[in-house]
């Protein structure tokens, strides 16, 4: 299998520039050492911080010689400094860092030996994080499954590209699903992308074959964005973040109505709270991406990774071939 060498590859010491979106709940250990021993870099997604769920997922990673890395939430870290120490015990080549302030992440990353990536989604958030002390930047547009902000990753991956000069690393992230996705971020500026939904839809993600499913029968007309799903599970996300999701019956009682689910009687966070456990589909959130009528399958992640490499590879040939020199043209 051949490979893609760029800056992102140097850097995270990996063979592929082909990097797991840390989705929490879904990117744990099986998925995320999947993807780093195909080539890639697996991010295991601790998101919030359940302290119980990060040893579990944790702790087979010490197994991996592959470089592989943990994703944090920084809005919620910062609530608990001991979330961050208690992802480095385990010795992540990575971490990445999403949705806040990176200063008082990056220096005790770097301690600890591992490299810092910051999730951004405006120009303003790049140069904070890169005075933060960022290693590279993700770059993430809207198409995201799961919260972003409002900028599409077309017109914003390049803007972040001309802002920080040809040699800084650039991680694309939202709308890609396949080797067109890879290609066209590269040719925008990027030097490797970031996947979340096609590995939701992958045998070793963690959820349930009947919500893998669900993700392959819908279509992308069928998600919408709201902070329904964050209200009704109390977590505090900065109001300018929304989260697009597949509709559901929960979606289709409660969308357009955040204050009147704020002020909502206990049992309907509490019915939510068991759909959830139950694993029905009708009313928990499934985080999705623009890029659901592209995803036709649930495949191993390791089959995922040499798909997208090689369609990347054949993309670039197929473009390149437009070129015609004067000799030929």
């Amino acid at each position: 299998m051949k490979t893609i060498h760029t800056s992102i590859t140097d850097l995270l010491n990996i063979r592929h520039p082909l990097i797991l979106a840390p989705m929490g709940g879904a990117s744990g250990a099986k998925l995320a050492s999947a993807v780093s021993q195909a080539g890639g870099l697996g991010l295991v997604g601790a998101s919030y911080g359940d302290e119980q769920w990060m040893r579990t997922e944790l702790e087979p990673m010490r197994q991996i010689s592959d470089p592989w890395g943990v994703g944090l939430v920084m809005f919620t870290v910062a609530k608990n400094m001991g979330l961050l120490d208690l992802a480095l015990a385990y010795e992540p080549s990575v971490v990445a860092l999403s949705f806040g302030d990176a200063r008082p992440f990056v220096p005790l990353i770097h301690e600890s030996g591992a490299k810092a990536i910051v999730q951004i989604h405006e120009l303003d958030q790049a140069k904070a994080a890169i005075d933060a002390g960022a290693d590279a930047l993700i770059v993430q547009g809207a198409e995201a499954g799961g919260h972003s902000y409002r900028r599409g990753l077309m017109p914003l991956l390049p803007a972040v590209r001309d802002m920080v000069g040809e040699t800084y690393p650039l991680i694309a992230a939202g709308g890609i699903a396949d080797g067109r996705g890879m290609a066209a971020a590269i040719t925008l500026g990027a030097d490797g992308a970031m996947l979340g939904t096609r590995f939701l839809a992958s045998e070793e993600a963690l959820p349930s074959a009947a919500y893998k499913q669900r993700l392959v029968r819908s279509a992308t007309a069928n998600t919408v964005r709201t902070r329904i799903f964050d209200l009704v599970r109390g977590i505090e996300w900065p109001a300018e973040y929304s989260g697009r999701a597949i509709a559901n019956h929960f979606s289709e009682t409660w969308l357009g109505r955040d204050q009147e689910l704020l002020q909502a009687p206990d049992f309907v966070r509490e019915s939510y709270a068991k759909a959830v456990e139950d694993d029905d589909l009708n009313s928990r959130v499934i985080w999705a991406g623009e890029v659901l009528d592209m995803i036709e399958d649930v495949r191993p992640a390791a089959q995922l990774v040499e798909h997208i490499v090689n369609d990347t590879l054949r993309v670039i040939r197929q473009v390149q071939r437009l070129h015609s020199s004067p000799e030929t043209a």
